[in-house]
């Protein structure tokens, strides 16, 4: 039998949201409504849409794999240099090559309980050892991380706004922690979600700090509506990128993401419309969870985190969302097993959203014998 390493025999596979395909199949639907995995409901961006259709005759070339016109069009949209930026499938890849390129297997990584699975994921993989410290009101715990910082930390990991809860750390919050962390340990500031976040005065914008050992990332999956094509990119001092760009793969992103991705940096219009449709989505849901008194979690994102009094019914409100078409997620996998994760979607979609969460919240209170607010529509 081949031998496996020990590392990579505990690890289990990544479980994505139910694809809409598949749910189709299987309960026959006539309508589903996917607001499981943070997408733009709007779809793609139309500039990158337009671009796209102009380039796919290409697609018979070996791609760049410095991406030299996406990397120069996003060091002209944020006044960086070409030498600080690097492109790849997504920040899952990202995430990988800064594992891979800064620790060693007696090496630490350090995080928060209930982040980005994909953290979790790139470093157990490599062997490598992951501490995590536990949420605060379901958000970083910015102090407790940086007192348990050792001679075996090499990196920090941090998501802002935090991904599946939604919860955001200030400017002030996110310095004072910087202050403490040594300058031989590399921080990665994940801004995933930073259209959305944005809009708060008090948001940490990674890319207005010269710290040279902070390394940001950023996504065209999200606000882009691009995360079929699969490309993200980060920033960091030129000396960072350098040693990431010895573990990327050559070939990536591959040449319509690159094409795609540099015609929706320019679409403006595409993302004021994306914010406001995010911002009216979920100001109904929110609505809605207040008026069935549902627990939910303040975001600064494009999704809304909600709790319930346990894991059992938290994983069947799941199931019975999918009876009726509404695909959530259950984010028993990031470390909260009492947590839904909605996003927001069209005005179309989210009253279709609120609908099924009306029937299927007070089908389960009566089964669970919880008692709650019974839901009227306004």
């Amino acid at each position: 039998m081949v031998d496996v390493p020990e590392y990579i025999r505990a690890l289990k596979a990544y479980v994505a949201g139910k694809p809409i395909n598949e749910l189709a199949r299987e309960k026959n639907l006539k309508k589903i409504v996917k607001l499981a995995s943070n997408e733009n409901p709007l779809g793609p961006s139309p500039k990158a849409l337009l671009a796209l259709e102009n380039i796919l005759e290409e697609s018979h070339r070996y791609v760049d794999p410095s991406s030299h016109r996406l990397v120069q069009a996003i060091a002209k949209k944020y006044g960086k240099s070409q030498h600080e930026i690097v492109c790849g499938h997504g920040t899952d890849s990202i995430l990988a090559y800064i594992v891979n390129a800064f620790t060693d297997h007696n090496d630490e990584v350090l995080t928060s309980e209930g982040t980005f699975i994909g953290i979790y994921v790139n470093v157990l993989k490599f062997g490598r050892k992951l501490v995590k410290v536990p949420l605060k009101d379901y958000g970083y715990d910015l102090d407790a991380i940086a007192s348990v910082i050792t001679e075996k930390t090499k990196l920090i990991y941090l998501a802002n706004p935090n991904n599946p809860t939604g919860t955001m750390f200030s400017k002030a919050e996110f310095e004072k922690f910087m202050s403490h962390v040594p300058d031989s340990i590399l921080v990665i500031l994940d801004e995933a979600y930073t259209v959305y976040a944005e809009e708060n005065s008090d948001y940490p914008n990674g890319f207005e700090y010269d710290y040279q050992n902070l390394i940001v990332t950023r996504t065209f999956s999200k606000a882009y509506g691009l995360a079929g094509l699969r490309v993200g990119f980060a920033i960091a001092p030129a000396a960072v990128i350098k040693e990431i760009y010895k573990v990327k793969l050559p070939f990536e992103p591959n040449y319509p993401a690159q094409i795609a991705a540099e015609a929706a940096l320019d679409d403006d219009d595409f993302l004021r419309k994306t914010v406001d449709t995010n911002s009216k989505s979920l100001a109904t849901l929110k609505t809605c969870f207040n008026r069935l008194g549902i627990k939910q979690i303040p975001t600064a994102a494009n999704f809304i985190m909600i709790l319930f009094p346990s894991e059992q019914f938290a994983t069947a409100f799941n199931e019975q969302c999918l009876e009726h078409g509404l695909i959530v997620r259950h984010v028993k996998s990031f470390g909260i097993p009492e947590a839904i994760r909605i996003n927001s979607g069209t005005e179309d979609e989210t009253e279709f959203a609120v609908s099924v969460i009306e029937k299927v919240y007070q089908a389960l209170s009566e089964k669970f014998g919880i008692e709650n607010k019974k839901a009227v529509r306004t």
